[in-house]
Formats: C-alpha cells, structure tokens, sequence
C-alpha cells in the first residue's frame, strides 16, 4: 500500500482587507513582546511591539487565528469580522510539559539522529525537485522517537519549524503539533505562516511559474474546481471504486505467528544453506512472510467520468461530498515526476501517466466550503500522487492562481 498522508488545516475565508483585528498579548501581568498572531496557513500575520500590541488587517469572513510564544500554550481563536467590535486581549499561560520536554529531552546529534532527520525530511518535505530547494534552518531544534516494535518514528520541535522553501519562494513557521510515520501511513499535525521571501524580478517570475505548477492538479485545486463545477474543464476525471480485502494476503496474526517461528528457528535457518528446509513449519512460514508483501487491498474500478451529481450537493454556503466508497481522481494536463513512478511499486517499470489520485474517506460528511478548501480534512486519506507531493508543495489558503502570460 502506498503511503497515506494526512492534510490537517483551519480554515478561513479570505476576501480584500476591510478590518483591522486589534488586541494585545500578555502572561497576566506583563505584557509580550514578539508574540506571533497569524492567520493559519496564510501569509497574514505580524507580532506584537515592546508593549504587547498588535494589528492584523483581515477582509470580509471568519478567521482562526493563532496566538503563539515559546514556552507558552497556544491559543486558537475564531475571529469573525462581521462582529467585531474592540480588541481583544489574549491572555498566554506558561506551558509546563512543555518547558519539562525541552528541559529534560537531551538531544544527543549522532549517527542515529541524523538518520531520523533524513526520514523525517523525506516523509515530511518531500524528495522531489522542490524538497531539493527547502532547507530545515533550526534542525536542531527537532528530536525524534523510534520504537522498533511497532516501527514508528514520531517527530517532535522544541521550537517552531522555520522552513525556506527557496522554490516556492516562501520563509515558512511550522508549528509542530503532531508527527507520526508507521509503515504505511504518514500523519502530521501543525499551524503554519507563510511569508514571502524578497528576491529579484527574475526570482519572482520562477516563484510564481512553480506555485501555479505546485497548485496545478493538487487537491486544493480539485476541491475548488468542484465548488466552482468546473473540474472536467479544468482536467480531471473523477472515477468511483470499492476496496476489498486481500483474499491472497495472510491474516495479521498469521503474520505474526509466521514472524515468531522465523525467529524461534533463526539459528537452523542461518546454518541452513538451503532455500527448502526439513520442517515444514519454516517453509510455511516463509511462503506467508512472502505473501505478506501483497497489498492489503484490492481496488475495483466500476464508475468512470462522473458528473457533479454523481460527486457532491452544492449550495451557496458549501459542498458536501456525497459519492459512495471511494473516488479516483486522474488530472490530464500533466504527467506524473518520473521519480514517483521510480519510488512506488508498480511492480515493473513504467513511462509516467497522467497524475491519479485517490480520495479514501474515514467518515462522513467530507464539506468543502465554498472558497474550496476541505473543513474536516482529518476524515479522509489522500493516496497515489497526492502522497506524494509533500509540504515541498505547500501554498497558503489565500494563494490565487495567476495563469501565464
């Protein structure tokens, strides 16, 4: 089974500035200088001055705003501005696990840290042409956990992640809340600024020739592509399938009774110069090892080019996703990375294909609001080539295509 990724955004909606959100940041008594107020996944934001006060220029909508400063618990707050009327006064309490964690977790930078930073890199950036040009600027600023029973790395930041995406032309702050990869999934939780990064006219131009490429036949442009019912004129088909388990695949539990006895008979194994062994009970062992490696699922394609009906139910206010088990998602209008298909297991080489995707709910309902963006994005998984483009290809929510000249 491909990796399975998790997107996990607050959403807002962004419209011209009209409002000016005012308030101030203090522990109580005193007031915090630096504290960051942002706009989740967006490029609006700013901290506050020497007195603790700030200004946020917003436009027309509701907003999650998040209040941070090191060593204190974040706060999340819904801001509409519709009804705002005076500032607002974030009062941040000091965060003991945290300042625990950070006293007691003594990074030690060796070999093995080192390996787990490439994977989290991997996992987490990316490994394509854009990953290439994102550089991590406090790496030592993560530590990292590997259970080698269960096989799972989990990531951790005493501070903000502070990400240049010299690509996409980006300084980004990634709060990390949450990072886990098992072996077939990965999952990541965090609040995230973006800022643009001053570069030449040049510069520019090749920033904004990568975005729109980043943008192009990415989930969030599915997604508005649905909202606006232009997704056939804008590359995509959309196909049904149902998923299936295995018959040919062993149980779990086989599995691990299989994995005991290869264990239990490691030495007769090693002295063994045979593929073949005397007791029956290896050679069973080692066919269900091998079928272990088959896919866990089996998919059935049994719809092709759906319609918007076949798909969601829109309104003025949102959309709802309503299709049955499972949709495939193929975008026509650009070929897969040849490092994808040289990275996933096809089972034989091949010429790159059209990106296809998969959309694997875990419950219902999926909604899309109406600028495009997926509110409840921790009840579905993401497959196939939306795997694997990573946070390399990351945009903020108020990002607005600009088609080439």
């Amino acid at each position: 089974m491909k990796n399975l990724i998790f997107y996990f955004l607050l959403i807002c909606q962004f419209a011209v500035a009209q409002v000016t959100i005012k308030g101030t940041v203090t522990d109580g008594n005193t007031p915090l200088e630096g504290a960051a107020v942002y706009v989740n996944n967006s490029m609006i934001g700013t901290t506050t001055d020497i007195n603790g006060k700030f200004e946020l220029p917003i436009g027309n909508g509701v907003y999650e705003l998040v209040v941070s400063y090191i060593g204190f618990k974040k706060i999340l707050y819904t801001v509409d501005s519709s009804t705002y009327k005076n500032p607002i006064k974030f009062i941040l309490t000091e965060d003991e696990e945290q300042l625990n964690e950070i006293i007691i977790k003594k990074v030690v930078y060796d070999e093995k840290w080192k390996n787990n930073l490439l994977t989290f890199k991997r996992d987490f950036l990316g490994f394509d042409e854009l990953a290439e040009e994102c550089e991590i600027v406090n790496e030592k600023d993560l530590f990292f956990d590997f259970n080698n029973t269960t096989k799972v790395l989990q990531a951790f930041a005493r501070k903000p992640i502070i990400i240049k995406n010299k690509a996409l032309g980006y300084l980004i702050t990634f709060d990390l809340e949450f990072f886990e990869r098992s072996e077939n999934r990965i999952s990541y939780l965090g609040y995230t600024r973006y800022q643009q990064i001053k570069g030449s006219k040049r510069k520019v131009r090749r920033w904004e020739k990568q975005r729109l490429k980043a943008y192009l036949g990415s989930h969030v442009h599915f997604f508005k592509s649905i909202t606006d019912n232009t997704f056939k004129e804008e590359g995509f088909v959309v196909n049904q399938f149902r998923r299936v388990p295995n018959p040919e695949r062993p149980s779990e539990e086989e599995i691990r009774q299989a994995r005991k006895i290869i264990i239990d008979h490691r030495t007769q194994i090693i002295n063994s110069g045979n593929k073949v062994f005397s007791d029956p009970k290896i050679n069973q062992a080692a066919e269900i090892l091998k079928k272990s490696r088959l896919p866990k699922f089996r998919d059935f394609l049994y719809r092709t080019a759906l319609s918007l009906e076949d798909i969601a139910s829109v309104t003025e206010i949102e959309t709802q996703l309503t299709f049955e088990n499972n949709l495939s998602i193929v975008y026509k209008n650009e070929k897969e990375n040849p490092l994808y298909v040289a990275t996933s297991s096809f089972g034989s080489k091949r010429e790159p294909r059209f990106q296809t995707s998969a959309i694997v709910p875990l419950e219902s309902p999926l909604i899309i609001d109406k600028l495009g963006i997926l509110i409840n994005p921790l009840a579905v998984n993401f497959e196939g080539y939306w795997s694997f483009e990573k946070f390399a290809h990351s945009l903020p929510l108020d990002y607005e295509p600009k088609t080439e000249d």
